[in-house]
């Protein structure tokens, strides 16, 4: 169905919250990542998508993933993307909706490829992740330990580098996300990655959402929830969509 004036209109015409809305998220190339200090990537440019809808000004911060969560889990107000809806975090945060898909792979590097045959055979080997991210919350969740079986940084492009170093034997992440980063590193993904397991779990939970804290008020999380159907209707998502995949 396509978006009428009215609905546009409607949209906007609600009352602003008079808090303002602090909108945080990570550095997870291309859904979100900073160049020449501007946050920009698929992700991001859908919640600006969406701010535009709604006529909210608000300012994106990039800072580390465990960061934004603590800051969307414990202060009002807070807009956290690109964030995995789970289980486990469904109770903590109220959610908008999905703006971005993804596919999770267990990953090895070409030069050392680890086969698996399911995730228990990860338990052998040493596995990067980002702390706190959905990735090693999915691992903690099923008994893998950091220092032990994981390797916990706080950017994505260490656990590629450890990865092609042999510091780690795997590597959790995001198909588009893990590509992209062989690619800046100046690497042919097809040739430098494998994909030793996928983790189809976290493909479940519907792929990279917007999500505000638990005390931001529901109309507010409602006006955001039309904002993005919005945009998904008069075509601007798929716009967006198509020019970053």
């Amino acid at each position: 169905m396509g978006v009428g004036g009215s609905k546009a209109e409607s949209i906007q015409a609600d009352p602003v919250d008079p808090a303002p809305i602090h909108v945080v998220t990570e550095e997870l190339p291309p859904y979100n990542m900073t160049r020449n200090g501007v946050v920009t990537g698929m992700s991001t440019e859908v919640v600006q998508a969406v701010l535009k809808e709604v006529n909210v000004q608000a300012s994106i911060q990039s800072m580390p993933w465990a960061r934004a969560y603590d800051l969307a889990l414990h202060s009002p107000n807070v807009l956290i993307y690109s964030i995995t809806r789970t289980g486990e975090r469904e109770r903590l945060f109220k959610w908008v909706g999905t703006i971005a898909e993804s596919r999770w792979y267990l990953y090895s590097s070409a030069r050392h490829p680890v086969s698996l045959l399911s995730l228990d055979d990860a338990r052998d080997w040493q596995t990067a992740t980002v702390n706190e991210d959905v990735g090693e919350q999915y691992l903690m969740a099923r008994q893998f330990q950091t220092g032990h079986q994981l390797q916990s940084s706080n950017r994505y492009e260490f656990n590629y580098q450890k990865l092609q170093t042999g510091h780690v034997d795997l590597w959790i992440s995001d198909e588009l996300n893990a590509y992209y980063i062989a690619r800046q590193a100046g690497d042919d993904p097809a040739r430098t990655l494998v994909q030793s397991l996928r983790v189809p779990e976290l493909e479940d939970a519907g792929g990279f959402s917007m999500a505000f804290s638990a005390g931001t008020p529901d109309a507010t999380v409602q006006r955001f929830k039309k904002g993005l159907d919005a945009i998904r209707a008069n075509g601007t998502y798929d716009a967006i969509a198509r020019k970053w995949q």
